[in-house]
């Protein structure tokens, strides 16, 4: 009998794992891949948002803020790469100057600190390789550049140092209540646990709804990136967002941990677990953020991929 079975070994289960580990417990998490990290938390944009954008007053906000403020001295505490590189949100039309200001206020109600409206002068010492044709930007310095896997990782090592056991290759199919407890059925026998943490990702709503009356549905996006190599790591200094639109905060430019730039994402629903890459999507996002960076060096294998028909 478990204490606390974690399902998912991505971030926030490796993040809760190491919490729960801190105390007397018998912890287990279970991960149905062959490791830790191999989902989302793998493959992402890699940034630790400053938190201007979460609806005012929402948990998403709250959590966004504070770990923004906690993630230097995890880094530190956890030794993976962190660098507060700032962020900038770029505005190409003057008439939507107000809707960076809106920005700017909702960030500050939510906590964030130092965010400042940049007119076209501003933002050209700040980011001299910014498309022209950007009129002004939302700077955000408390933004930040982490390694989304080697953060997860180190928080799954210090929880296994502390106890928690790792079942890999262990995939939950089944939750049911039985007395004070829950069974847990997975492809590898059953799990008995006082408490039961989903993390499963995109796949959480499929546990949730076996247990609870309020039934959710997560609806699957697919996000494409180009992930550029160390030649053109510094062409621009901050992580570049367009202004946000009612999908998210779109394509975004920005320098890596490890030298590189990446760029993307699209967001395309897709069915159950399709991470493809493909020549559409990579058009896509090259075009997007030659938009925000117009001189960005895509090799002539990635533009003679882009260009294949799908």
């Amino acid at each position: 009998m478990y204490d606390a079975v974690i399902i998912g070994g991505g971030a926030v289960g490796c993040a809760v794992a190491r919490w729960l580990s801190r105390y007397r417990l018998r912890i287990c998490l279970a991960e149905r891949g062959e490791d830790v990290c191999v989902g989302t938390s793998k493959a992402n944009s890699a940034i630790c948002h400053a938190g201007f954008d979460a609806p005012i007053g929402s948990a998403k906000a709250r959590f966004n803020v504070a770990g923004s403020r906690m993630m230097e001295a995890l880094s530190l505490e956890l030794d993976f790469p962190y660098r507060r590189c700032g962020a900038l949100v770029l505005c190409f039309d003057e008439a939507d100057i107000p809707r960076l200001e809106e920005l700017k206020r909702r960030g500050e109600r939510n906590g964030v600190e130092g965010l400042t409206v940049l007119d076209r002068a501003s933002l050209r010492r700040q980011e001299p390789r910014v498309s022209p044709e950007a009129a002004a930007a939302l700077y955000a310095p408390t933004s930040a550049i982490i390694c989304p896997f080697g953060m997860t990782i180190a928080l799954a090592e210090n929880a296994a140092a502390n106890g928690c056991e790792f079942r890999f290759d262990t995939e939950v199919r089944r939750i049911r209540r039985e007395g004070g407890h829950f069974l847990l059925e997975t492809n590898r026998g059953t799990l008995e646990s006082r408490v039961v943490i989903a993390a499963a990702g995109v796949h959480g709503d499929v546990l949730h709804n076996q247990l609870c009356r309020t039934k959710l549905t997560i609806v699957p996006r697919r996000g494409e990136y180009c992930l550029l190599d160390r030649r053109d790591g510094e062409l621009v200094q901050h992580t570049i967002f367009q202004l946000p639109s009612a999908m998210g905060k779109g394509v975004l430019v920005s320098p890596t941990v490890h030298g590189n730039l990446i760029v993307g994402p699209n967001a395309d629903p897709v069915e159950g677990d399709d991470t493809a890459c493909t020549a559409a999507g990579l058009a896509f996002v090259s075009a997007a953020a030659r938009r925000s960076v117009p001189n960005i060096r895509f090799s002539e294998s990635i533009r003679n991929f882009a260009g294949v028909r799908a």
